[in-house]
């Protein structure tokens, strides 16, 4: 078979990774890709987000199966348009991305069918906002309505960092249109788990736990980010709270879809808090989460294809998802500044250093000049380990991050220690 992956990031890395296993596959192309995706796959230039494009050279090059790793294009409904031309594609409609999209949405559709989270309110006047805050308790969290790359959700300690928070995203439009409506939500204190599960609109079957480190810094200081590593399994996601979550969360949002004439078919990922008051969902996914991906397909036994294949064919009930008894470990190298402004072209040194079957590096943010990988974005690595217990996995992927250098290099040394 011939597979397309669409995205450019370390999940897009670790997606073709694990498809270039599959007996089933004969050639993978990846649209745009970077330098560590062109070592499995050919590269396309074709932006992730140009849907027509990319849809004339599935045709073109008569594809057999296609997987959207990113979240633009599905919120702008490629998979609505692969599917009117006839071509196989894995991932929601754009009418069921919205769970992803609009987190106005996504918390209208958990109060409505009794979904656990967190208490909020939903405002398109920022005067209304500001005028609601001032009878909040703090910290309180003020969340951009749309995409915003993972950093659409700002923390507020007291009211003027709250107040500061609405005006940006609304008035200031720090987010573009994202921010055109904000959602406030009350702060929930815990633990946060990430589970993503295979979905075929009727079944759902979720995957191992991760943990994922959001803020830039060590001890979970600094600026939010798209996530600065990530570990599997998580240490308090127990079997108890995985079948509270299966009966509680997993299989009624798949229902609620349903109902909502929203059927969901493709990756959902359900970002949770483990509170004293139970376990809450804090936000929806419509696709595989980076870096999560990087840790929780390392350990999938199996097929990867047989299993999205099977999504797409409304049989996911007949295949056997398996996984490792195992532990991997998600160590991000950034660019020195990140997320905020850095700078990008630093040759990358030391990727040929590394021969253990146990590390593997998935490139997020590189390109190829003159025959030298350098960096080319924010997230440039992420450096995964894998060992039978977790804090194995740790030292193995730190022993891996010491053999890589490139100018600015910045990472968290504390991913997995929660």
């Amino acid at each position: 078979m011939k597979v397309l992956v669409v995205g450019s990031g370390g999940r897009e890395h670790a997606i073709v990774w694990k498809l270039s296993q599959s007996k089933k596959v004969d050639k993978i192309f990846c649209a745009p890709g970077n330098a560590g995706i062109a070592q499995l796959a050919e590269c396309v230039n074709i932006k992730a987000t140009d849907i027509e494009a990319l849809a004339d050279f599935a045709q073109d090059k008569a594809i057999d199966f296609t997987v959207v790793g990113m979240d633009d294009p599905l919120m702008l409904g490629i998979v609505d348009v692969f599917q009117e031309r006839g071509l196989k594609i894995f991932g929601p409609t754009k009418n069921a991305a919205i769970i992803e999209g609009s987190k106005s949405f996504s918390k209208n559709l958990m109060k409505k069918y009794n979904i656990p989270t967190a208490n909020y309110e939903v405002f398109d006047d920022s005067k209304d906002a500001l005028e609601y805050l001032k009878s909040q308790s703090f910290p309180i969290v003020v969340k951009a309505d749309g995409l915003a790359l993972g950093k659409g959700v700002l923390i507020c300690n007291n009211y003027e960092e709250a107040k500061e928070a609405v005006i940006d995203i609304m008035e200031n439009k720090k987010f573009g249109d994202a921010g055109n409506k904000v959602v406030i939500e009350e702060f929930l204190v815990g633990q946060e788990v990430s589970v993503l599960s295979f979905c075929d609109g009727d079944t759902i079957v979720p995957m191992v736990s991760a943990q994922d480190h959001k803020r830039a810094l060590d001890n979970d200081q600094g600026l939010n980010t798209g996530g600065m590593g990530t570990f599997s399994p998580s240490r308090i996601y127990t079997q108890e709270i995985q079948n509270y979550c299966m009966e509680k969360i997993f299989k009624p949002t798949l229902e609620a879809m349903k109902k909502e004439g929203r059927p969901f078919t493709g990756i959902l990922f359900f970002g949770l808090m483990v509170t004293e008051n139970g376990v809450k969902v804090l936000e929806y996914n419509a696709r595989f989460g980076d870096p999560e991906a990087q840790v929780v397909l390392p350990r999938l036994k199996g097929d990867l294809l047989e299993i999205l294949e099977a999504c797409v064919d409304k049989r996911l009930h007949e295949i056997k998802v398996e996984w490792e008894d195992n532990a991997a470990v998600c160590v991000v190298l950034a660019s020195g500044g990140y997320p905020l402004s850095y700078d990008t072209g630093f040759p990358i040194f030391g990727l040929d250093n590394l021969h253990e079957n146990n590390i593997i590096v998935f490139h997020a943010g590189t390109a190829k000049k003159d025959d030298q990988i350098v960096t080319n974005g924010g997230r440039v690595l992420g450096v995964t380990g894998i060992a039978r217990t977790l804090d194995e996995a740790i030292r193995t992927a730190y022993q891996g991050v010491e053999k890589i250098r490139f100018e600015n290099m910045h990472y968290r040394k504390d991913i997995g220690i929660k």
